[in-house]
């Protein structure tokens, strides 16, 4: 759902509950427990890069110390009156909650605030309707709205228990409410079915590129750590690169050369979140795809940045429990320390000497300058090595038609004439091994 054709959603008409669509004046809500740690905290300052992408600005903070949420308003009756007294008096009109709020306690909070109440499922959600830059990612996006939205439907106040009637409900006794579920029910199955048609696809355009036997590269990392610019940086493509949470969506794949002979497709995929909603993980599942699948993972970690541990272990993480099961193997990651021009004091230093220390495989770079890129080059085909053979080959004359398919699929170089035939070197995929051997009068050798 790009913004120029957005659907707007039942809760769009319930006024107080319509979705985030940028220019509003916001609060941050949210709970931390007793000595919460440090990744804790980070998660509330994430909650104003997600304001900020989504084109809100932060006018004030409310942050409430308790063990537990209150059942009925998340932060207690009296912060819920202290965050309507704030918003007062700096003019805010929309109240930010760093976690999923229940039907009952966001209605609550509106009741006693007046503010538009948003928690961070919904704000995540809407950032990605917004930026769905793809037919299918428009639809991930909408079945996880719609999926969001069912349950909240019920208990929504007047404007959805009225009684309805007409063609296509089920009599005049039927309420607003049970006619707009059956209405999203529609809609989530009709959503299905086109994404179950874009998997088909898909899934397509994967054969056709595991028949290639080109290794795949997939790059994964947090959110904002610089992957788009690198990716722009291998691959010469313009890709859209912004300073905001997700700026990514779709999995792009390109080829790129990383010596002669040796090709890898890369694919560019969304960053990785803490608390990323649940709804949105199947609703991704492509981008997930990509890294399942991929030969070789690059883990971009912003340098620069303080909290650069924390996004290493939240990546090792999200890796380990929402991409690749339990028992599924996983492929081998290079980290790539990415944004190093920006390092710049003994702190940073400090930091990355540790990071190093525990990520083993790395890479230093600055894709916004180019720092580097040759040598992670080298550091992918290294890591990849067993994809590629190096050997000769004798070409008999009269197959001569094999040299032009030979050179298709990798590094040719001409050796000369040797016993009635041309001799040439090979550099290309170990998955090509099985259908040159097949090749009658084709003779291999090692290098």
């Amino acid at each position: 759902m790009g913004r120029g054709n957005q659907r707007y959603l039942i809760e769009d008409y319930l006024g107080r509950r319509a979705r985030v669509y940028g220019g509003e004046r916001a609060i941050l809500v949210g709970i931390l427990p007793p000595g919460a740690s440090d990744e804790e905290r980070e998660t509330f300052e994430e909650l104003r890069a997600l304001a900020y992408t989504a084109g809100v600005l932060v006018v004030g903070h409310l942050l409430q110390h308790r063990r537990r949420p209150d059942p009925a308003t998340f932060i207690g009756k009296g912060k819920a009156e202290e965050l309507r007294d704030l918003a007062a008096a700096l003019g805010a009109d929309t109240a930010l909650f760093n976690d999923e709020l229940s039907p009952d306690q966001a209605r609550t909070l509106e009741e006693i605030t007046g503010l538009k109440i948003v928690d961070r499922t919904q704000l995540i959600l809407d950032i990605f309707a917004q930026r769905a830059g793809t037919k299918e990612a428009e639809l991930a996006v909408e079945l996880a709205q719609l999926e969001y939205l069912l349950p909240r439907l019920r208990g929504w106040g007047k404007a959805l228990t009225n009684p309805g009637g007409g063609i296509g409900t089920m009599g005049p006794g039927e309420t607003k409410m049970e006619i707009e579920r059956r209405k999203v029910k529609r809609r989530i199955q009709a959503v299905r079915r086109a994404l179950r048609e874009a998997d088909r696809v898909r899934e397509v355009r994967r054969k056709r590129r595991r028949t290639a036997a080109i290794p795949q590269v997939a790059i994964v990392g947090y959110t904002n750590s610089g992957k788009s610019t690198l990716f722009r940086r291998l691959t010469g493509e313009e890709v859209l690169v912004e300073d905001k949470l997700f700026a990514t969506l779709d999995t792009v794949v390109r080829r790129i050369a990383l010596e002669e002979g040796k090709f890898v497709l890369v694919s560019d995929t969304v960053g990785f979140i803490r608390k990323l909603p649940n709804q949105l993980i199947p609703a991704f599942r492509a981008t997930m795809e990509a890294a399942r699948e991929a030969d070789l993972l690059l883990n971009v970690l912003d340098a620069s940045s303080p909290r650069v541990l924390e996004h290493f272990r939240a990546v090792e993480r999200i890796l380990a429990e929402e991409v690749f099961a339990p028992d599924e193997p996983r492929p081998p990651v290079l980290h790539v320390l990415n944004k190093l021009d920006l390092v710049r004091d003994a702190r940073q230093e400090a930091i990355l000497g540790e990071l190093k220390l525990e990520a083993g495989r790395y890479v230093e770079v600055s894709a916004r300058l180019g720092w580097g890129m040759e040598k992670l080059k080298r550091a992918i085909a290294e890591a990849l090595q067993d994809h590629w053979v190096d050997l000769k080959a004798l070409v008999p004359y009269e197959k001569g038609d094999l040299l032009a398919f030979l050179g298709r699929r990798g590094k040719l170089e001409v050796l000369g004439d040797r016993d009635g035939g041309v001799l040439v070197h090979l550099v290309l995929p170990s998955a090509e091994l099985p259908r040159l051997r097949a090749i009658p009068g084709l003779v291999l050798m090692e290098a």
